[in-house]
């Protein structure tokens, strides 16, 4: 009887331990915040569970910032933010803001996951930006996703590098040489991702 009660602890063990690896995925994460990047302006990839909660809590373990769900499960703040009147959390999976819970929103290995702060109107959240290089050296596009992923040329945008701000044509851009990282903003839309 102790043998079986060893043996089946050691299996519990091992099974606490191997599935949460087998169950974990990998992908890219960012949180945006109200006033500034929270967590992950490259989008750094993180092994997380399987909904876009899971990758928040993924983001928050490795960033050490704090993040609130109230039952629903419905993330109500994030970092100093808690949502009030129309502002408040969502996020994006791939670019799409899908229509269910973050505990329900399914995430594959590779998938990219955005947290954001937006103020939400009939249209739906504040547009996100993309930011992706260019065919030219130094030089980048900024694309608008709408909430079901649809991509525009982000008229207005602005690339941010090294302590100076270029305007873009069309949302494109060519900062010249540079060291630090390139994002780019635009009035009403949401911090792009940031490349090099």
């Amino acid at each position: 009887m102790f043998r079986r009660l060893i043996t089946l602890a050691v299996a519990a063990a091992v099974f606490a331990v191997l599935v949460p690896t087998a169950l974990a995925v990998h992908v890219r994460v960012r949180v945006e915040g109200k006033t500034t990047t929270i967590f992950g302006a490259a989008e750094p990839t993180l092994n997380s569970g399987p909904n876009a909660l899971a990758a928040l809590d993924a983001a928050s373990f490795a960033g050490e910032f704090y993040y609130h769900v109230n039952p629903g499960p419905f993330v109500n703040q994030i970092g100093r933010y808690p949502g009030e009147g129309f502002s408040g959390w969502s996020y994006k999976v791939n670019g799409v803001s899908p229509p269910i819970a973050a505990d329900q929103a399914t995430i594959k290995a590779g998938d990219t996951v955005l947290w954001y702060w937006t103020t939400f109107t009939e249209q739906g959240g504040s547009p996100t930006l993309l930011l992706r290089r260019g065919r030219a050296r130094n030089c980048y596009s900024v694309l608008s996703q709408n909430d079901q992923g649809q991509m525009t040329p982000a008229a207005g945008a602005t690339l941010l590098v090294d302590g100076r701000r270029v305007a873009t044509r069309s949302g494109r851009g060519c900062v010249g040489r540079h060291r630090g990282l390139v994002r780019a903003t635009a009035h009403g839309a949401v911090r792009s991702n940031a490349l090099s």
